[in-house]
């Protein structure tokens, strides 16, 4: 039986449109609009009108792995940046070698029996002992300090005994109750090289320690 003014179901597709058949798996993210538009029209075109399926979870999916790959191309492109300023910081670094560095360290270098050192108090201080302790594990000199409030301050080793090189340069300082306060100590060295870690990170190196860039506060002195 036929009815009148119902003509025969037509496809939405253009009659050059062809069916393209894609891997498994096939990424969505890749696809053009033009293929997008495609994909849902055929998604529409051939469902069971009376079990309609929601295509809202495709065009979400789609989008989401438009998304992941936005967000994969800004990755890389970090990445990118980071390794042309490491790159960048290790030709710098070269430009330091034999020059001296101040640094956040306890290693400080002595030359002709002089040397120096700095720490900084994070909270005033009734009483700070410094300890110069030699490669060899000799205390070659102490002072202490009464009073101190918070800030920088200098530490000068002189003695023209004490042997050419590096030594350890130890801070205690304590509050008024006894409780220990916090201080950072800043030494000198002497680069001899440079050198990248595996995470890309650039390293001065001296011979007892290597110190990365961002410890760096000074160079010369």
């Amino acid at each position: 039986m036929e009815l009148s003014g119902i003509s025969p179901y037509e496809p939405f597709l253009n009659d050059d449109s062809e069916i393209k058949v894609v891997p498994e798996g096939y990424d969505n993210a890749q696809m053009s609009q033009e293929d997008f538009l495609k994909v849902l029209l055929a998604n529409i075109q051939w469902q069971d009108p009376l079990e309609a399926q929601d295509i809202s979870e495709f065009i979400d999916n789609t989008v989401k792995l438009r998304e992941m790959e936005v967000l994969g191309s800004f990755e890389t492109s970090v990445n990118t940046l980071k390794d042309s300023l490491s790159s960048y910081a290790l030709v710098f670094g070269t430009s330091l070698i034999d020059k001296k560095v101040k640094y956040e360290g306890n290693q400080t270098y002595v030359e002709g029996g002089k040397g120096e050192a700095e720490f900084t108090l994070k909270e005033p201080a009734e009483r700070v002992v410094v300890t110069v302790v030699s490669p060899s594990g000799e205390v070659v000199d102490e002072e202490v300090f009464y009073a101190l409030s918070a800030g920088s301050y200098p530490f000068e080793i002189d003695n023209p005994s004490l042997a050419d090189g590096y030594y350890t340069v130890s801070v205690s300082a304590y509050a008024s109750d006894g409780s220990p306060v916090e201080v950072s100590v800043y030494s000198y060295g002497v680069v001899s090289g440079v050198e990248r870690s595996e995470d890309g990170e650039v390293l001065l190196v001296t011979d007892v320690a290597k110190i990365p860039m961002d410890k760096v506060t000074a160079v010369g002195g």
